[in-house]
């Protein structure tokens, strides 16, 4: 992977050396200062592992005048000219035509389909080596598509060709800036000469590559950068993969173990406690997924080492109540559990959830309570100084066994008296440093239960969270109604469907009801759109010849007006809710329609987790394509949740090839969050495993896909607890922790601490 630069660490070698060592030039327009400005490449190891992003497989090298019809080739040529036009059948799509010639006197046209890329790349005066298969079209040759790589002279390719006049695979590198392919090249060639790659040192341990039938390290670079047939770079890239499968993992295995190394008080269930109270009081049967999980963690809560445990659940899957199961756990030891929630809405939420099912157990200090209850306090930034003295003073005492907060909890004054379990729901959303500082409230180390009701393929689980045990709800607890799902398309239906939407709405209303409506954006009340119809602005955007987006996004100022214009909604109660306004405005609001006090929410994507409205039984998403799968499925869990039929609608204005259709019709075929979790994946093919780091840089994975490599991230992290096992600090295997010191930089330390 490209990170800046690193310090180098006490097994420093070859990897970790300068460039300027082995890469002459210190100017700044040097190829060496223009890596670490444009790359941020400054080590050896950076540059070899910047690895190509695609080749271009060999073929012979010919002139233009040798070309043979239906034979693969390669060519070296200049372009002469490159012009683009509009296919006539589908004007959406374009061709783009490009003459080359050798200087023999011979040309060749090239067309390239939709190729932005080539016409940006491919100049006029530019030279390349193009590979592929010429055809003939009435009476002369010509190529439909073509492998191409920019070099600087037609000599410059002859690097790369064997006595034979075959050419190698050729590797394209991704640019940036003035370093071009030819440029990176150059730099790269140049390193493979200098350096003495067979002095590296392997991190992976002998006997996995023999069982992997893995390259070796020192080949692997060579044939990664200079591959003398297809079959080269790809065991070099699958050397890669595994090596970058094995580090992490070992990384991951290594925190796993100092984890559980350390010291935990034992707090067993009791018999007659709190927990098996509550359970005797439950007016539904747990699920047996929630059974299950559970038992885990009673079981973990008894031991001696630390639990830190993920527990994903579907929207609605009943992660709540393991949770305060869990707590209660806690409480009966004479402990204190923590929940931390990402949003004020949220945490009274929990709160209230929690105080209305414990019922007399969550008021042992009144006169309707039960005196060996424990009592449940909320702490929010929002609260006035007096209750929060107060909630401060009960924590502090002990006198509250269940904390529920926000990021109020942990502020610097907030002190427990016996933090047990620190519970953090929607993970996702709290950074690293946010989630210590709630465990480092115990003073020694609680246990930790981490909740997310985004499913993770399993893949993903075991990279980004292979630091946990991941526990898995996939049951529905009885009694919640399916959502029905509509893609309603306004660029291809008439402007009925439009008004039946909103019919549907005041009908939903008329029966005691309520109803979510969902814009991307906020909007300001001084730049409202002049349309009175979602279909009168997509109109709008066609005659202006939109190109295939549709109109700008709906706002929720907008819809407010449109809204309450409607006849079927002239009189309904409908309020706004959004990110910009004050948070006791934002929970009096929430309050308000929890209560039944509001008909219509028109609202932005605040109302995404948590909120939970059992009589809202509609939602209208406008715009639905400017959101991912994962966020669609989660603010439809918002509706759903109690005895009612529920319904929701994608209300889209885009063209029915919008590549966004392809998610509103995943999320409209199942309710399945894991399985729209696969299809998410699938869409977004490779894309980057871990993400994008909470600063906003992108720290990830280089060579490991999701959608590839289970088999192998399992083999790897096999690997990793073996080696661990033997060897918890890697005393005796160097160059496998300085592998690691490379890959697992400051960055990244984001995606491994999740837990």
């Amino acid at each position: 992977m490209t990170t800046a630069a690193q310090p180098v660490s006490a097994f420093a070698g070859l990897l970790d050396q300068p460039l300027t060592r082995y890469i002459p030039g210190n100017s700044p327009t040097s190829t060496v200062k223009l890596l670490e400005k444009d790359l941020g490449v400054t080590t050896v190891g950076e540059l070899l592992d910047y690895a190509p992003r695609r080749y271009i497989r060999r073929g012979h090298l010919q002139l233009l005048g040798d070309l043979v019809a239906g034979e693969r080739t390669s060519f070296v040529a200049r372009v002469e000219s490159s012009s683009t036009r509009r296919m006539q059948r589908d004007p959406r799509r374009s061709l783009t035509d490009v003459i080359v010639s050798d200087g023999t006197g011979a040309s060749l046209k090239i067309t390239f389909f939709n190729a932005y890329t080539a016409q940006k790349e491919l100049p006029v005066g530019t030279h390349a080596l193009f590979t592929g298969k010429p055809e003939l079209y009435r009476g002369n040759l010509s190529m439909t598509g073509a492998d191409y790589a920019v070099v600087d002279t037609p000599d410059s390719v002859t690097d790369f060709t064997s006595q034979s006049g075959e050419v190698y695979p050729i590797p394209v590198y991704p640019e940036s800036g003035k370093l071009t392919t030819p440029r990176i090249t150059r730099a790269v060639q140049q390193l493979l000469l200098t350096a003495d790659l067979d002095s590296l040192t392997d991190p992976i341990p002998q006997n996995i590559l023999e069982r992997e039938k893995l390259v070796g390290l020192a080949q692997a670079y060579r044939d990664l950068h200079r591959p003398e047939s297809v079959d080269a770079f790809q065991k070099a890239q699958e050397r890669f993969r595994y090596q970058e499968a094995f580090v992490l993992q070992t990384e991951l295995a290594r925190r796993r173990y100092q984890h559980a190394s350390q010291p935990v008080e034992e707090r067993p269930a009791r018999a007659d406690g709190l927990l098996s109270r509550y359970d005797a009081a439950l007016p539904f049967t747990l699920t047996d997924g929630q059974r299950t999980v559970g038992e885990q963690i009673q079981a973990e809560l008894a031991g001696t080492a630390p639990m830190n445990r993920l527990l994903q659940g579907d929207v609605g899957s009943g992660k709540t109540v393991v949770a305060l199961r869990a707590m209660l756990q806690i409480v009966d030891t004479g402990g204190q559990a923590a929940m931390l929630a990402p949003t004020e809405v949220l945490a009274q939420q929990h709160y209230d959830k929690i105080v209305a099912s414990l019922g007399p157990l969550a008021r042992p200090d009144q006169l309707d309570g039960d005196p060996d209850g424990t009592k449940v306090v909320l702490l929010t930034g929002s609260l006035p100084i007096a209750a929060k003295r107060a909630a401060l003073l009960d924590i502090a005492s002990g006198a509250a066994g269940i904390v529920v907060g926000t990021h109020a909890l942990i502020q610097e004054k907030v002190q427990f008296a016996d933090l047990g379990l620190a519970v953090v729901d929607e993970q996702h959303r709290f950074g690293v440093e946010q989630r210590d500082a709630l465990r480092d409230k115990a003073g020694h180390t609680p246990h930790t239960l981490v909740m997310t009701a985004t499913p993770i393929p399993r893949t993903v689980a075991m990279t980004v969270f292979g630091d946990l045990d991941v526990s898995t709800l996939r049951e529905l607890p009885g009694g919640r109604r399916p959502i029905h799902t509509h893609v309603v398309g306004l660029a291809e239906h008439g402007p009925s469907w439009e008004r039946r939407v909103w019919a549907l709405a005041g009908e939903h209303i008329s029966r005691g009801r309520q109803v979510y409506v969902v814009a991307p954006k906020i909007g300001d009340d001084a730049a409202l759109p002049p349309f009175d119809s979602l279909r009168d602005s997509l109109l709008a955007a066609q005659e202006q010849g939109d190109d295939g987006d549709g109109p700008e996004p709906a706002t929720v100022q907008w819809l407010e007006r449109l809204i309450s214009a409607q006849p079927e909604l002239r009189d309904a109660r409908i309020a706004v809710l959004h990110g910009r306004q004050d948070p006791l405005v934002k929970t009096e609001t929430m309050n308000r329609f929890a209560a039944g006090e509001i008909d219509v929410l028109i609202s932005t994507t605040v109302i995404e987790v948590g909120v939970d409205v059992a009589n809202a039984s509609l939602m209208i998403m406008v715009d639905p394509e400017r959101f991912g799968i994962s966020q669609l499925h989660q603010l439809r869990g918002r509706i759903g949740r109690g005895e009612h039929e529920s319904t929701c609608l994608l209300v889209t204005r885009s063209r029915p090839d919008h590549p966004g259709r392809e998610r509103l019709a995943a999320v409209a075929s199942t309710t399945d969050g894991f399985e729209l979790a696969e299809v998410d994946l699938k869409l977004r093919r490779e894309g980057n495993i871990l993400g994008a780091s909470q600063s906003g840089r992108k720290s990830g994975l280089r060579w490991i896909s999701a959608l590839r490599d289970e088999a192998l991230v399992t083999r790897a992290r096999e690997d990793a607890e073996v080696v661990i096992s033997e060897d918890p600090q890697l005393a005796q295997h160097t160059e496998l922790l300085a592998a690691i010191g490379r890959v697992v930089d400051e960055n990244s330390q984001a995606f491994l601490e999740r837990g």
